[in-house]
C-alpha cells in the first residue's frame, strides 16, 4: 500500500495501459491513412482491434479498483 499521495503501482500500470491503447489507436489510424497495400490494412486493423480490446479490459479493471476504493482521483492524472 503506497504512503501519502503516492499512486498505487497497480493503478499506474492501468493508466500506462490506457495511454498505450490510445497510442495504438492513433498509430492504426495513421497507418491506415498511409497504407499502400492490403497487408498493411490487415496489420493496422488488427492493431486497432487489439487496442480496443485492451482498452475495454483496462477500463473494466479501473472500475474494479474504483469499486474497491483503491482508485483515487489523482490516479487519473498520474504521469507514467
Amino acid at each position: 500500500m503506497p504512503e501519502g499521495n503516492a499512486v498505487r503501482p497497480c493503478n499506474l500500470h492501468i493508466v500506462k495501459t490506457l495511454k498505450l491503447t490510445e497510442e495504438m489507436i492513433h498509430l492504426a489510424d495513421r497507418g491506415e491513412a498511409d497504407r499502400e497495400d492490403n497487408g498493411c490494412g490487415i496489420l493496422y486493423g488488427v492493431l486497432r482491434d487489439s487496442a480496443y480490446k485492451l482498452k475495454k479490459l483496462a477500463e473494466a479493471e479501473k472500475q474494479n479498483h474504483i469499486r474497491k476504493g483503491w482508485w483515487a482521483r489523482k490516479d487519473d492524472e498520474a504521469d507514467p
